[in-house]
């Protein structure tokens, strides 16, 4: 049956309205089954049989995503999988040593069986041999800590919740065995859905992810990938879903387009991975991702990947992950040691001239020594001022373009290959760059517009100092972010002293933020206004005790220039 909005749902008289794939609306009855009832798989048969360890029944929607033109949907398949026998062979102190080389931390529910080991090295993870091939191919020489300890996790069958600070190499982390578990399953039919799904905030975060999938799979015959999003040919996605996907990569709102219209079906769907969570949160996303999430088939696999882990991501963790290996590498959500930052106050009005001159002297530098300019991302607050500053940064004969949500998807797309692969080294962006995006060598962020919080802020310096390179950060603030600049001058002094630096985050935490910020503000206004009263009246001696000791040196030194 085809998928059904929210808001055309009618279970109060046992009823459901629904659409056909040409959108006509449709009634028919349907049973609401509790969760110890029998349960209606997406080929409409009924299950009787007791939970499993994928089984979340009570979760799920009582109208599934199906368009499926087979009458019978195969099972999927969780073959048992085995590493190395090296592997194999450790024993528990020395998983713990290398856990503890990796910076890796790992938990698991109470109950629930230890995680696989980390493995090092991608011969001993006994992967298919062409995906061993692409490896190869892809420049890949041993995993990154996210990698060494996630993917043993994934391939095993397990549920995971993975964090690690951006550029730990999260995207090959789920890539490599999503695309393994894709070739254990049964082959595709035309008007099967796909097997595996991503979801992801962005257009651009997509489209990083799909091409990794597919540099992870170009060995492979018939593996397709297809990516959906918006700003692009819905048709060319409709012929490309219909004729069959292995791995489907989207964006929330996109999906849901195409289930609506009855383009593609989650009947298959056996692996999911929903990948820079926390920010999908942000963009207000939860309401898609709780809608494809109740409506996946019994067995499946999920994999949730954050580099932040507020209170709404563990909440999403505890509905839709069963028994989760919790996987933190290095210091998450924190400034990065190796990104030095500069902290600069400037007026609002001089903040353009002030970054005209600071990339005009950078351009200079760099050619008195002969090395090129330093790729160069410029954070602004509003689109229209991403527009006035890289045409500022260009009219001054520096290669600058922009990137916003109001360019168009192929005007977007052109700025990322420019940015990536020449002729232009600075690009000048709003949030839509802070998360995800992976461009290799940016040496210097600038923040010409602070962000709102302190989570924003670590995203955006964390597109440069990747994978263990070195980076600089540069920010103008004005009076207005003294809260926030309070906050980072704190997480800098931790860093240097060797401390863990700890903040809270999501939704709650930076609600809580702006208050205490306006708090902040009334009081130093408070306090401004009740400096100028005394200064302006004469105090009898006394009251005088109810002045702070600041007031009464200030009072003082009036008093010693007056006699002088």
């Amino acid at each position: 049956m085809s998928y059904v909005p929210p808001h055309l749902r009618n279970f109060s008289a046992g009823k459901t309205t629904t659409l056909n794939s040409d959108g006509a609306a449709a009634d028919y009855f349907s049973s609401k089954l509790s969760s110890h009832q029998s349960r209606i798989h997406c080929n409409g048969e009924l299950d009787k049989s007791s939970s499993n360890g994928y089984s979340n029944s009570s979760r799920r929607s009582s109208v599934n995503y199906s368009t499926a033109s087979r009458t019978a949907i195969p099972d999927p398949e969780f073959p048992q999988w085995k590493p190395s026998e090296r592997v194999l062979r450790l024993k528990s102190e020395q998983i713990e040593e290398i856990r503890l080389r990796l910076n890796v931390d790992v938990n698991v529910a109470p109950g629930s069986s230890s995680a696989p080991a980390p493995i090092e090295s991608f011969p001993d993870m006994c992967l298919h041999p062409s995906i061993m091939k692409d490896i190869e191919k892809h420049g890949y020489t041993a995993p990154t800590s996210i990698q060494a300890q996630s993917m043993p996790v994934a391939l095993s069958g397990r549920d995971l919740l993975g964090c690690a600070e951006t550029g730990s190499g999260k995207t090959a982390a789920f890539s490599i065995p999503m695309i393994q578990h894709c070739l254990a399953q049964q082959p595709l039919q035309r008007g099967d859905g796909p097997l595996a799904l991503v979801l992801a905030p962005t257009r651009e975060l997509a489209q990083q992810i799909e091409k990794e999938v597919t540099a992870f799979s170009l060995s492979l015959d018939s593996f397709k990938t297809a990516i959906v999003v918006g700003g692009t040919n819905i048709s060319e996605q409709r012929s490309e879903l219909r004729a069959g996907v292995h791995i489907v990569v989207a964006t929330p709102g996109r999906l849901i387009d195409h289930l609506q219209q009855g383009n593609t079906s989650l009947c298959r769907i056996s692996f999911v991975v929903l990948d820079e969570a926390d920010r999908m949160l942000d963009m207000g996303f939860e309401p898609q991702i709780r809608e494809v999430m109740r409506n996946l088939p019994e067995k499946h696999q999920t994999l949730l990947f954050s580099a932040t882990m507020p209170t709404e991501i563990e909440a999403l963790a505890q509905d839709y992950l069963t028994n989760p290996v919790r996987i933190k590498v290095g210091k998450v959500s924190s400034p990065t040691a190796n990104v030095s930052q500069i902290l600069e106050k400037v007026p609002e009005n001089d903040k353009i001239d002030r970054l005209l001159d600071l990339l005009v002297e950078e351009a200079a530098q760099s050619e008195r020594s002969g090395h090129p300019f330093p790729l160069t991302i410029v954070f602004v607050e509003r689109k229209t001022k991403c527009d006035e500053v890289a045409e500022a940064l260009t009219q001054q004969g520096l290669l600058a373009t922009a990137l916003h949500g109001g360019r168009s998807q192929s005007e977007r797309e052109a700025a990322l290959r420019d940015f990536r692969h020449g002729p232009i080294n600075i690009l000048v962006a709003t949030d839509v760059a802070s998360r995800g995006l992976d461009v290799t060598g940016v040496g210097h962020v600038i923040n010409l517009d602070l962000p709102k919080t302190m989570e924003d802020y670590v995203h955006r310096i964390g597109r440069t100092g990747r994978a263990g390179s070195t980076g600089r950060a540069t920010s103008f603030y004005t009076d207005r972010d003294m809260y926030l600049v309070a906050q980072i001058r704190r997480a800098i002094a931790d860093i240097g002293s060797g401390n863990d630096v700890t903040f809270a985050m999501g939704k709650t935490a930076r609600r809580k933020e702006r208050e205490a910020a306006a708090a902040e503000k009334e009081a130093r206004s408070t306090l401004s206004k009740l400096s100028l009263v005394e200064s302006a009246v004469n105090v009898e001696d006394k009251y005088r005790h109810m002045i702070t000791p600041a007031m009464i040196k200030k009072e003082g030194a009036a008093d010693d220039a007056w006699d002088d």
